[in-house]
């Protein structure tokens, strides 16, 4: 005998529950993998701006450290160029003791006769003479021989000459002058280094006639 069965409960229902349970499933399925992609995407994203963070501070902390060398490098080359400013003004001084024994040495060669010295003044490399001449054309003399046949002295300038109130012994008119001029440092030649190659004069033999 068969036995039939027979399904009261609505079927359509049923379906229509299945369909809504398989729906929020698959909801939360994509949320889920939608969720999980959001966050490693982030993460990836994370790293990447966390290397970059470091690559900036570690960019930061060199260019720091160059700015300090730069700073040293600048300070060393101010101390560097004081000490040949100190130098140079050693050298001046040991050079400037000697330039009255040129001065005189030049007045001696090139003051010519009929000229007499009375004052002298210097003021750093600048000399200012006065005396007495027995004539015009012997102060042009003497600021020729100053201008062209000194080492030692340049830019001789007849500041003032006048007739003087004093005669000479033969009752002759004398002339007062005054002129400056200017001192030349001498050029002191640098040592040679140690180890340099010195020149040999390489004799020349003459040619056979």
């Amino acid at each position: 005998m068969t036995v039939i069965t027979i399904n009261l409960l609505p079927h359509r229902e049923l379906k229509r529950a299945q369909r809504r349970r398989d729906f929020y499933v698959l909801s939360g399925l994509f949320a889920g993998a939608g969720a999980a992609i959001v966050l490693l995407v982030g993460a990836i994203i994370s790293g990447y701006v966390a290397v970059q963070q470091s690559r900036n501070e570690f960019i930061k902390q060199e260019n720091a450290a160059l700015d300090k060398q730069i700073a040293e490098v600048a300070q060393l080359k101010q101390e560097i160029d004081a000490l040949r400013e100190r130098q140079q003004a050693v050298e001046n001084l040991q050079t400037d003791r000697n330039i009255p024994v040129y001065l005189f040495t030049e007045l001696v060669n090139q003051v010519p006769e009929g000229i007499y010295l009375r004052s002298f003044k210097q003021e750093g490399l600048k000399v200012t003479l006065t005396g007495l001449a027995q004539s015009n054309e012997r102060v042009s003399e003497l600021l020729r021989n100053l201008a062209n046949n000194s080492s030692y002295i340049e830019k001789p300038n007849l500041i003032e000459i006048k007739v003087s109130q004093q005669q000479s012994r033969r009752g002759s008119r004398l002339f007062d002058f005054s002129l400056d001029m200017l001192l030349k440092r001498p050029v002191v030649e640098a040592p040679e280094k140690p180890g340099a190659a010195k020149k040999r004069s390489v004799p020349v033999t003459p040619a056979a006639q």
